[in-house]
Order: C-alpha cells, then sequence, then structure tokens
C-alpha cells in the first residue's frame, strides 16, 4: 500500500466508520423511538442551546488570544482577529482531516502574519500540551466522582465490601506502578514512544511555569476547558428528563464525548452514541438521552461549520492588503 492510498484511507475511513454508526444507530430504533427522539427536538428549549454556543464562542475566542502568550516571547505580536480566524479554520478543517486543522492554522498565521511556520506550529503543539494536561485532569475527576458507581458494580455491599475495596485500590496501584517501570525500561519502539510522550507532557507542563505571562496562560487553558464543560451542561437544560444530571453525569458525558471525538471526524456518529451511553448509566431514558447527544454534536458541528466557513471566506479579505 504506498504513501498516497494510506493518506486516502486515513481520511475516508473514520467518516465512512462515522456514516456507518449513524445508519446502524437509525436502524435499530423503533418506529415509537423515532417519534420520541423527533419530539424532543421539536420541544427543545433552544435558548439553552444558544447559551452552549455563546460559551463555546468565549473558549475559542480564550484559544486565540491565549496563543498571542506563546508568540509574543518569539517577537511576534499578531493580530487578534487573524489568531481567532486561524483558529476557527482550524476547527473547520479537522472536521474534514483529523489533526490537518494545526497545519492550516500554522500556514495561514504564517501567511498573514510573516510567522514562519515551523515556529507557529511548535507553539501550537505546546498548546496541545497544556490541553492535553487539562484532559487528563478531567478524565482523572469523571473517575474520581463515579467512584461509588465503579464500586457499586464490582463490589456487592457487604460487611467485607471495604476490605475488597482497600485490596483492589493496593493491587491497582501495584500495577500502574510495574507497568510504569516496564515502560521506564523497555526498548520497544512503541513504549519508548510512549515513555517520550510523558515525558514531552512533564516536560511542557514544567515550561509553562517558565513563561513570562505563565499565570495568564494558565488562566485562559482553564477558562477554555471550563467553557467546554459548560457548554455540555447548560444544554443538559433544554430537555426535561436531562435537567437534574447530576455533576458526575455531566463530567462523565462530557469525557466520554470528547473522547468519541478521536474515532471520527467530529464525532460524526459517534459523539450522540458515546453521550447517550453515558447518560443512560444515570437513569436518563434512552430516547432523551439519544437526544441530548445530537442536538449537542449538531448545534457543536454547526457552529463550527458557520463560523469556520466565515473565517475562510473573511481571512483573505481582511488581509488583502497585506498579500
Amino acid at each position: 500500500m504506498n504513501k498516497k492510498t494510506k493518506k486516502t484511507l486515513f481520511i475516508v475511513l473514520p467518516i465512512l466508520f462515522g456514516v456507518f454508526l449513524i445508519w446502524y444507530f437509525l436502524s435499530k430504533l423503533s418506529a415509537q423511538d423515532k417519534i420520541d427522539i423527533s419530539s424532543s427536538f421539536k420541544t427543545a428549549n433552544y435558548w439553552w442551546v444558544l447559551l452552549s454556543l455563546i460559551l463555546g464562542i468565549l473558549s475559542h475566542l480564550s484559544r486565540a488570544y491565549r496563543w498571542k502568550y506563546l508568540l509574543a516571547p518569539m517577537g511576534y505580536k499578531p493580530r487578534l482577529a487573524n489568531a481567532i480566524m486561524t483558529v476557527l479554520i482550524a476547527y473547520l478543517v479537522n472536521l474534514g482531516i483529523p489533526r490537518a486543522g494545526e497545519i492550516a492554522r500554522a500556514t495561514a498565521i504564517s501567511k498573514y502574519e510573516n510567522i514562519p511556520f515551523e515556529k507557529a506550529f511548535g507553539t501550537i503543539v505546546a498548546e496541545r500540551i497544556a490541553d492535553v494536561i487539562m484532559l487528563l485532569f478531567i478524565i482523572g475527576l469523571a473517575f474520581f466522582v463515579q467512584a461509588d458507581l465503579l464500586k457499586q458494580y464490582f463490589f456487592k455491599d457487604s460487611p467485607s465490601g471495604t476490605i475488597q475495596s482497600i485490596i483492589f485500590i493496593s493491587v491497582l496501584i501495584a500495577v500502574l506502578l510495574l507497568i510504569y517501570q516496564f515502560i521506564k525500561r523497555s526498548e520497544n519502539p512503541f513504549f519508548i514512544k510512549v515513555r517520550d510522550f510523558v515525558n514531552g507532557l512533564i516536560l511542557g507542563a514544567i515550561s509553562i511555569f517558565k513563561m513570562k505571562n505563565k499565570w495568564k496562560f494558565i488562566f485562559h487553558t482553564i477558562f477554555i476547558w471550563l467553557m467546554y464543560v459548560l457548554m455540555f451542561y447548560v444544554v443538559s437544560f433544554a430537555l426535561p428528563e436531562t435537567t437534574h444530571l447530576p455533576f458526575e453525569a455531566i463530567i462523565v458525558g462530557f469525557v466520554v464525548g470528547g473522547l468519541s471525538m478521536a474515532l471520527t471526524n467530529g464525532g460524526l456518529g459517534t459523539y450522540p452514541v458515546f453521550v447517550a451511553s453515558a447518560l443512560i448509566l444515570y437513569n436518563i431514558e434512552d430516547n432523551p438521552a439519544r437526544a441530548f447527544g445530537w442536538i449537542m454534536w449538531t448545534a457543536q458541528t454547526l457552529m463550527v461549520l458557520l463560523f469556520g466557513g466565515l473565517s475562510f471566506l473573511i481571512l483573505p479579505i481582511y488581509n488583502r492588503n497585506k498579500v
């Protein structure tokens, strides 16, 4: 298989998988299920969905502003409008080609702000390290807040439940330490990549604290991810059945939805299914849970298509005197 074929498959297969999941999801619905989900869409309070989109826009603005803190030490001060539009273009491109958005973003800012591509791309990588750290924190929080659910799943209520829990946690810690030592000493190419990735995260985290504007950068990083979580949370008020979702359901649903994005382009087909499966664990009925997932995904995708598309059109016009 040549390089061109692999590249084509890398783009096409996730889209086909997403389309298949949508077809499979729809084929499994009964006539009554379709009526119920359609009813949820019709009766949803879209003011909450609009608020979710506003929070999403704020996260994108903050991401663009945060980028300036990484470029400033190298002597580059791009116009905020250009930073915003290139960020939005990156999200749009990622819908079609996963991870290509970062390249498009660096290319665009390089063209319109005379920033060398490799330097712009390097700052985007640094951003991603900060985002991965935040994502790992939220994943850890998700495991923490659903500890009771995991305990009920693994252990039946009994006098020995506490002892079993202690043994389970102790064994888990021991296994994790053994895995850490194995990866640390392994010469296997895969584990070397894992080790380098983890070391990169650590070095990236340390470098953030050495920045001139480190606290502003950290503030924007936290703000971006807070907006992401709030985007998810406020949509729960759009449907009566999801209005009283507990905090742990919000966190778990957010994490599961975010991880599903890695499987297909923009979570096509996967996001609604994964989110619904998470909410069902918290006693939300199937159809409202499915409707929630589809409303959330549709709103996010339309936002990216609209603002990313506008940015594609406006960016060259805005910079027409510089080209």
